[in-house]
């Protein structure tokens, strides 16, 4: 019985934290299609303040600016089916929803985990909390402005030689770039995620080293899952940038382990 009613609290705080979990990034995703952002200048800095459009909305912006950004003039972005516009939205909206609400998740998974690990572990985790979350930011931003909008240009030379006239799908466009976004916030926890395995003692610093060339073929597969073509091209604008990252993770967990090692002895 007692473990029954460990088992029912355990329950009941992992769903008062999905609860809170959920609430934030609904919070964020309902806002984002609600308001627009308006822009006005103060003091020759340019600012924004929300007004309520649910049409015009934030995600719709976005949507604007993306288009503009990424999509060339040779290549028309449609709609096939009413409804499609929103959708496109919607999923911006989730995203960003995650994105922003983040620190709560972070938080309350956390919060929840503590309990299990050690006064060691969780200060690890605790300590990583604030970079994971700017790695995940800066990955989504590396995708946007660096890697996808060199793939779809590579992609969209394709009908250009063949003298074609390319209609993207706006939910094909959107969720082809919230994909990379995506992949590369959680491919840019990569150092994290070695710093945190090694810290914790479950690898020591020389795996890493040790195992670099297993991790390179794994990177390249995960590259070629995620990109849309079979040229074997595009996913190398995944898998060199994984493949800095895990050396970046590497040397950070060898000197980590250097300055242990100098402090014991």
């Amino acid at each position: 019985m007692d473990e029954l009613k460990q088992i029912g609290i355990h329950l009941e705080e992992l769903r008062k934290r999905l609860l809170r979990m959920v609430l934030a990034v609904g919070i964020i995703f309902i806002f984002i299609l609600s308001f627009h952002l308006t822009a006005f200048d103060y003091n020759g800095i340019i600012l924004y303040y929300p007004t309520l459009d649910p049409f015009d909305n934030i995600a719709a912006q976005i949507t604007v600016a993306m288009k503009d950004q990424m999509v060339p003039e040779s290549v028309q972005l449609i709609q096939t089916a009413p409804g499609q516009a929103f959708f496109a939205q919607f999923y911006i909206a989730g995203l960003l929803g995650i994105v922003f609400g983040m620190p709560v998740i972070v938080k309350e998974f956390v919060g929840f985990i503590s309990p299990a690990l050690d006064k060691k572990e969780t200060k690890i985790i605790r300590n990583i909390t604030v970079p994971a979350v700017c790695l995940f930011i800066i990955g989504c931003l590396f995708s946007y402005y660096f890697v996808t909008p060199q793939i779809l240009e590579f992609l969209y030379k394709y009908g250009e030689v063949s003298g074609l006239v390319t209609f993207l799908n706006v939910v094909d466009f959107i969720t082809f770039v919230l994909q990379f976004l995506l992949a590369f916030g959680i491919s840019f926890q990569l150092p994290l995620v070695m710093y945190a395995v090694s810290s914790t003692g479950m690898v020591e610093p020389k795996f890493w080293r040790k195992n670099i060339r297993y991790a390179i073929v794994i990177i390249i597969i995960f590259g070629a899952v995620v990109t849309p073509d079979g040229s074997g091209m595009t996913m190398w604008f995944v898998s060199l940038p994984m493949m800095a990252l895990y050396l970046l993770g590497m040397v950070a967990v060898e000197h980590k382990g250097q300055q242990t090692a100098t402090l014991k002895s």
